[in-house]
């Protein structure tokens, strides 16, 4: 092979590398009024517990802590949203889920907390906003007062999550470096109930919500996806 055509294929291949590089994490929130709905008009795209889940004035909210799931599975998307907390919420945003039966292991979770509330003000910066639950946290603190709304947009692209977080990018997240179910990568302690390493997941799958946790209410808005190439 001409070792001039190996050497401009290689730098063409570094230059699409680095627009890569530059495309996320993102620098602002994305313009996704006219993306699709995640659940779809009414929640017709949306599996969940009859009751439990419901849309009041453009908001929805769960009356139990328990999970709305899509029903279709995603590989590679943003998804873009709002949520605000009530005092002492504490609530996730699941993806790449295999099994909604079992998701606490077999997902990444996105948190969202009302990290101002003084139990979860305690725990561990990788429960708060803006964390990859158990695993890592976000780099600064941006999530507002409960009673507030927040816009969270999430990037999920292979292996790699990107987290924003009221225009902050606060988290960007590499499942292959999490290997272990014990212990993340500085060392801090996962969860117990975490028994699966992110680094053995899959990277498709079901995004669910997560309904009333810690006896305190979630309401998200505006809830839309788009898949990536």
């Amino acid at each position: 092979m001409n070792r001039v055509w190996v050497w401009s294929l290689l730098a063409v291949l570094a230059m699409a590398g680095g627009a890569w590089t530059d495309e996320f994490p993102l620098k602002e929130h994305p313009d996704s009024k006219d993306w699709p709905d995640l659940f779809g008009p009414n929640l017709a795209d949306a599996n969940f517990p009859k009751g439990v889940w419901y849309v009041q004035d453009g908001v929805l909210t769960a009356k139990e802590d328990r999970c709305i799931w899509t029903k279709k599975q995603y590989e590679n998307f943003i998804l873009d949203l709002e949520f605000k907390n009530a005092p002492g919420s504490n609530s996730g945003v699941f993806v790449y889920c295999s099994d909604p039966q079992n998701f606490i292991p077999n997902s990444v979770e996105i948190q969202i907390c009302d990290d101002y509330a003084e139990k979860w003000a305690k725990m561990p910066r990788s429960w708060h906003s803006g964390a990859i639950f158990g695993h890592q946290p976000p780099t600064e603190q941006v999530v507002k007062k409960a009673g507030e709304w927040n816009r969270m947009t999430i990037v999920c692209k292979g292996p790699m999550i990107y987290v924003m977080l009221n225009g902050k990018p606060v988290n960007t997240f590499d499942m292959r470096k999490y290997s272990s179910a014990k212990k993340n990568p500085d060392g801090t302690d996962i969860p117990p109930w975490l028994s699966k390493p992110k680094a053995e997941l899959p990277t498709k799958g079901y995004i669910g919500l997560q309904g009333k946790h810690g006896d305190a209410p979630i309401y998200f808005r505006n809830l839309k996806i788009k898949p990536l190439e």
